[in-house]
């Protein structure tokens, strides 16, 4: 059977107003060159979404994961947003798009990118995960508790198909190394690494031979992108998005929507510089004001039909998780409590990716050897 590719891809490209969401007319914009690419039979279908200041491309197609045609009509599909957002002087025109062309593929270049290639089950459902004012590693803990935490997915015990676990791709986004853990076999070794998320950031999870779902086909990957990597200096947060799947021989719906029920922390919130929680809001609660925040996460489920993604169902637009926000407003008051001090400003090694060394080389000549 024919594979199809579902390609999610974002950038921040212009906020409105500041850092909180994204002007209509980027949107209106983004949705004129994602509708001519479907005229022209480049594209199964699409949906533009946006999570706080995110302009969000969701993108079916038989192109294949890294094809230079879909890459390319992101980029284009960003340029034209960002030539409107100029025009409306919003705050970071462009920010997001750092290469100066095209050259073949967007990776690299500034946009986050998370994309599977399957082959559709008799039922594919599918969520695609858009997060605002935090970091790739982010993701790190929901990853892990719905493909390996059996007090999370209960389908890890009592489903045969899934009882053998998962693999991991792990990869070091400082040193460009990546490693393979297979999970409950090498559990302790996998939590050693993501544990420490500004480093180690869960890519992408496989099925084990036993699932219905081949062992080579991912059913879940994550943007890794680092803006600091690519820019040099500080632009702004990666913002990062996932494509998760789910049921018949994989977690339940309801288990990929759990660990979100509890807020936790996360880096990023206000100038890149502070931890705080990740609170699951629904569509229209996805603009960040409160100190450029807190961060936030959206959960877009859709059923994929012969490439067409019907859908979005809006998942945390549910009463189910107000005390999960509830919980997470909570927290934002206690970490912002705490002001400039570490732990809500983050420690100093990850301020490095921050503005904060421009004020420290401005300091250095006035350091005084102790006695």
């Amino acid at each position: 059977m024919e594979k199809i590719t579902v390609s999610l891809i974002k950038a921040d490209i212009g906020g409105f107003p500041g850092h909180s969401t994204v002007h209509h007319k980027l949107i209106d914009t983004a949705k004129e060159q994602m509708q001519q690419a479907m005229e022209d039979g480049l594209l199964v279908d699409y949906h533009v979404l946006n999570a706080g200041d995110d302009l969000q491309l969701l993108m079916s197609h038989r192109k294949g994961v890294d094809a230079e045609e879909i890459h390319g009509l992101a980029w284009k599909t960003f340029e034209a947003a960002t030539e409107v957002a100029k025009e409306l002087k919003l705050h970071g025109a462009g920010q997001d798009l750092l290469g100066d062309a095209f050259s073949g593929n967007i990776r690299g270049m500034g946009p986050g990118i998370a994309e599977l290639e399957f082959v559709e089950r008799g039922s594919e459902p599918l969520v695609a995960y858009m997060m605002d004012k935090t970091e790739p590693g982010a993701f790190n803990y929901p990853i892990y508790k719905i493909f390996a935490d059996p007090f999370n997915t209960a389908g890890l015990v009592v489903d045969p198909t899934m009882h053998a676990g998962y693999v991991f791709e792990v990869w070091d986004i400082k040193d460009k190394k990546k490693v393979f853990f297979r999970c409950p076999e090498e559990l302790y070794s996998l939590l050693a690494l993501i544990g420490a998320k500004s480093k180690y950031i869960i890519k992408r999870v496989f099925p084990k031979d036993t699932s219905p779902v081949p062992a080579e086909e991912a059913v879940a990957v994550i943007s890794t992108e680092k803006l600091f990597f690519t820019a040099g200096k500080y632009v702004g947060k990666d913002d990062p998005v996932a494509l998760v799947r789910s049921q018949s021989g994989l977690p339940a719906l309801g288990e990929i929507l759990e660990p979100f029920s509890m807020p936790y922390l996360v880096s990023g919130w206000m100038r890149g510089s502070h931890n705080g929680p990740i609170m699951p809001v629904s569509f229209a609660d996805s603009q960040c004001t409160r100190f450029d925040g807190p961060p936030r996460v959206i959960a877009a489920g859709f059923q994929v039909s012969n490439g067409r993604l019907v859908g979005p169902a809006d998942l945390f637009d549910d009463p189910s998780y107000d005390f999960a926000r509830s919980k997470a407003l909570e927290i934002a008051d206690y970490m912002r409590a705490h002001g400039p001090f570490e732990p809500h400003r983050l420690p100093l090694e990850e301020m490095e990716y921050t503005t904060l060394p421009d004020i420290l080389k401005k300091l250095e000549d006035r350091f005084e050897d102790t006695d």
